[in-house]
């Protein structure tokens, strides 16, 4: 449940499914986004769990499909929560790019952008049976979801 270290090719592949967008989004941010108001304590959680959630995701090997039997459906139920994320982002960037375009629930989910990642990472440790990225999700999802819920109320 620790991790066996070691570089993992599914964790690169999901950062990269999460940050390639959000350097597209900070390049144009929606018309009307602020974020000077955030929430100091949601922010620093965000923070810190970005970067536990990196190191987790690479330094464990544990996420790379070793055999196909019946645990690996964790593994497909968390891929499937980052390919909605995905989705998310072509739904944005195919919208006018307002903030209420950047907080509309996807399938009944509120704040996709902010809950999709979160599972999948959390999805993905209990699959890799790595404690540590299980974790790391929750101190990342305190923060990312508590600011993404603070400024969807805001726009």
């Amino acid at each position: 449940m620790l991790g066996h270290f070691g570089f993992s090719y599914v964790g690169l592949i999901y950062l990269l499914m999460l940050i390639v967008p959000n350097i597209i989004w900070a390049l144009s941010k929606p018309a009307g986004f602020v974020s000077a108001n955030e929430n100091k304590i949601f922010l620093a959680f965000e923070r810190i769990g970005q970067v536990l959630c990196t190191v987790a995701l690479l330094v464990f090997s544990d996420y790379n499909p070793k055999e196909i039997n019946a645990w690996i459906t964790w593994l497909i139920v968390s891929f499937a929560f980052m390919v909605l994320y995905e989705i998310f982002w072509v739904r944005y960037f195919r919208s006018s790019r307002t903030v209420a375009d950047f907080y509309k629930s996807l399938l009944c989910i509120p704040v996709p952008g902010a809950v999709l990642p979160v599972i999948a990472f959390l999805l993905l440790g209990v699959y890799g049976k790595v404690i540590w990225l299980v974790i790391s999700s929750i101190v990342f999802g305190i923060g990312h979801i508590g600011i993404h819920i603070n400024n969807s109320k805001q726009k």
